[in-house]
């Protein structure tokens, strides 16, 4: 059987700077998302560099630090940015990620994006919930030898994203009087943004958003046996996607700046998905 020294060093490294605190929920904030973080009350900020192990995002919009507190009166850990494969990061780097949070005693991930629509009439801004992926990344984060220490050789996906918590997010999008659509996600290697063909190819695949990342932590999370739900923000459609509002070239910048505008509607929903576990929904 192997072990996992790095989160466990990690988590050790945590729980100095924390003591006693123990995060039921963690939270890995996506591209331009990173102000829901601010909302977290009475934080402990932990740079990534200060963690062993920890790898350091590289790309704008990604702090990298972890914030522990409280959200909705719930205790969360968020991993204020990460890290993908387009940058060099390899499925170490992401298993030590989601592993630590639960070491830390996580026992729900909420990973968000920012994401690209494939769907006519999403529009960039809003909100769409994961019912499902495929994965076009190069990579699986359990290729190697199974670490038996956290889950089984085989893990199932076939409800990779939890579906009694998915129900949790569309009663807590209708409190708050926010629109919550809801489809799959395709993660795709990048840089680069998709042609227009591969959106097209895309689309015939049974995708509703595309982007870059998500996926893989999501496959460590349902190994190591934590309850899933994801939201992508929308930020653009994707290349050859005609939306009411026309098409545009997709940049960075955009995508930094409609993510921050979704972050705000994204704060309300998380806020109150995690009210109702703190008042007791913990379904």
């Amino acid at each position: 059987m192997m072990t996992a020294p790095s989160a466990d060093r990690a988590a050790a490294a945590v729980a100095e700077r924390a003591p006693g605190f123990v995060p039921r929920v963690g939270l890995i904030l996506g591209s331009g998302l990173g102000g829901v973080a601010d909302r977290i009350v009475d934080p402990i900020a932990i740079p990534y560099a200060d963690l062993p192990g920890f790898p350091q995002p590289g790309v704008e919009g990604h702090a990298g630090r972890l914030v522990l507190g409280r959200l909705g009166g719930e205790a969360v850990a968020c991993l204020q940015g990460r890290v993908h494969l387009f940058e060099g990061a390899d499925a170490a780097d992401i298993r030590l990620l989601v592993r630590t949070l639960k070491r830390l005693g996580c026992e729900i991930l909420i990973a968000t994006n920012a994401a690209g629509s494939l769907r006519a009439g999403m529009a960039a801004g809003s909100l769409m919930m994961l019912a499902d992926h495929i994965n076009l990344l190069p990579m699986n984060p359990l290729v190697g030898p199974n670490d038996d220490a956290f889950g089984p050789r085989f893990p199932a996906l076939d409800e990779a994203y939890d579906p009694v918590l998915r129900d949790r997010f569309r009663a807590a999008a209708g409190a708050a009087g926010l629109a919550l659509t809801e489809g799959v996600y395709l993660a795709y290697l990048g840089p680069s943004f998709s042609t227009v063909a591969e959106s097209r190819a895309f689309i015939r695949l049974g995708a509703d958003a595309v982007g870059m990342s998500t996926v893989p932590e999501v496959i460590v999370a349902r190994h190591c046996g934590l309850r899933v739900a994801a939201i992508s923000a929308i930020v653009s459609p994707s290349a050859g996607v005609e939306t009411a509002a026309g098409s545009e070239a997709t940049s960075h910048e955009q995508t930094l700046a409609m993510a921050a505008r979704a972050g705000e509607d994204l704060s309300r929903l998380l806020v109150a998905f995690l009210e109702r576990l703190s008042n007791g929904d913990r379904r």
